[in-house]
């Protein structure tokens, strides 16, 4: 194959037939192009004859939502396959499997998930995934400890550090996130019926102060290795299996930023549901069970990265010094909700929205569910540096929605 270009259907195909000892020999593969991101192209690989398949994922070299106007580097699928490949170590069977990289046309080949659904997908219809807290606190409080300087060696992170700097994709984070949503921006997408909302979040000093110093964190605390795009479109699902993929947007950042990715597109679902979901007794139980997701995934990423401290530290001071990993931990939540709120206020006022929302067929509901994502995302970010407990941000969005 020459050097980058964008593949074709049957180049991938060529690919994939390559691989040894993982289709029969002379198999005829069929191959579909799938990609519904931003940034890639997704082709699915199958043999009808065995019932074998992959996934074979190329970057390109620009943003796909823009055009070619946003170049992109090319090194975030280098990014993305060793992540996905050192997650599998920490945290194994919640990401997918990757068969080969290819450096020169920025292609990772990896396991097919087609039996699993997008959780945002699944969410949306209504589907509950009883494993999925339990799943992703493993995933998070594995990935984030052994990648940290609490669980490995300070020097070797340093290293890992350097090797996972992704200065194009944390522009990506800085913009769209931090900056874009307080400010008059051409990547904003604000829908004329909420702009004064919009005004506004662009009026509102206190909350321009706490996203600023969350900003601050996410641009100088490189406290582990992210995932660094952890939402419900990032994990495929079963109602008994998780799988998180597309982690090219992986660097060295503070921990409360996944945390909080994975909180925000919860809540997200929660303030599109006043629309799914028709019944209201329905309505308020599928809610319920969305805030103890939460609950649960906090709770038990708290219990589970405790224990690998506990059992796994390598730093002294940090394991001997009394009152530290209270602090520790407490700082990690207040983080986990200041920047579930900034994703959350992102997805209704920025460049990218999400199907639990925008989705949503009827003028006035969509507009209803904009409006309570708002107000929720808002109040989180301003309890941030004074929150204390989970039940805090759950208040808050019950507070708000009893206004909606």
């Amino acid at each position: 194959m020459s050097a980058y270009h964008a593949l074709t259907e049957q180049e991938a195909i060529e690919i994939a037939g390559g691989i040894e000892g993982f289709f029969p020999a002379g198999a005829q593969l069929n191959c579909r192009e799938i990609g519904d991101g931003n940034l890639n192209l997704v082709f699915h690989i199958t043999d009808p004859a065995s019932g074998k398949s992959l996934i074979m994922k190329q970057a390109l070299p620009y943003a796909k939502v823009v055009g070619e106007s946003w170049p992109l580097s090319l090194d975030r699928a280098r990014i993305e396959s060793e992540s996905l490949i050192l997650q599998n170590k920490l945290a194994p069977g919640l990401v997918p499997v990757v068969y080969r990289y290819d450096a020169e046309l920025a292609l990772t080949v990896m396991e097919d998930l087609s039996d699993h659904l997008i959780m945002r997908q699944g969410l949306i219809k209504g589907i509950r995934y009883p494993k999925f807290a339990e799943d992703i606190s493993t995933f998070m409080a594995n990935t984030l400890f052994f990648t940290s300087d609490l669980g490995m060696n300070q020097q070797d992170k340093k290293q890992r550090v350097k090797e996972f700097i992704n200065p194009d994709l944390c522009k990506i984070t800085e913009d769209l996130i931090f900056d874009d949503p307080y400010t008059v921006s051409s990547n904003n997408n604000i829908e004329p019926a909420i702009e004064d909302a919009a005004a506004a979040l662009r009026e509102d000093k206190a909350l321009h102060l706490e996203v600023a110093l969350l900003r601050e964190k996410f641009l100088t605390s490189a406290q582990a290795l992210l995932h660094g795009d952890l939402h419900t479109g990032s994990v495929f699902a079963t109602p008994e299996s998780t799988k998180v993929i597309d982690p090219e947007f992986a660097y060295y950042g503070p921990i409360g930023f996944d945390i909080g990715a994975v909180i925000a597109n919860l809540l997200l679902n929660y303030a599109g549901q006043g629309h799914w979901i028709k019944d209201e007794k329905e309505l308020a139980d599928f809610r319920g069970y969305l805030l103890e997701t939460i609950r649960d995934t906090w709770t038990k990423f708290d219990r589970k990265f405790r224990a690998l401290w506990n059992e796994h530290g390598v730093d002294r001071m940090a394991n001997e010094t009394p009152g530290y990993q209270d602090l520790y931990m407490s700082r990690l939540l207040q983080d986990a909700i200041g920047y579930a709120g900034c994703k959350v206020v992102r997805r209704i006022v920025g460049l990218a929205h999400v199907a639990d929302i925008d989705t949503i067929p009827d003028p006035a509901a969509r507009e209803r569910a904009q409006r309570l994502a708002l107000e929720i995302g808002t109040s989180l970010i301003h309890l941030n540096r004074r929150a204390v407990s989970i039940e805090q941000a759950i208040d808050v969005v019950l507070t708000a929605e009893a206004k909606h």
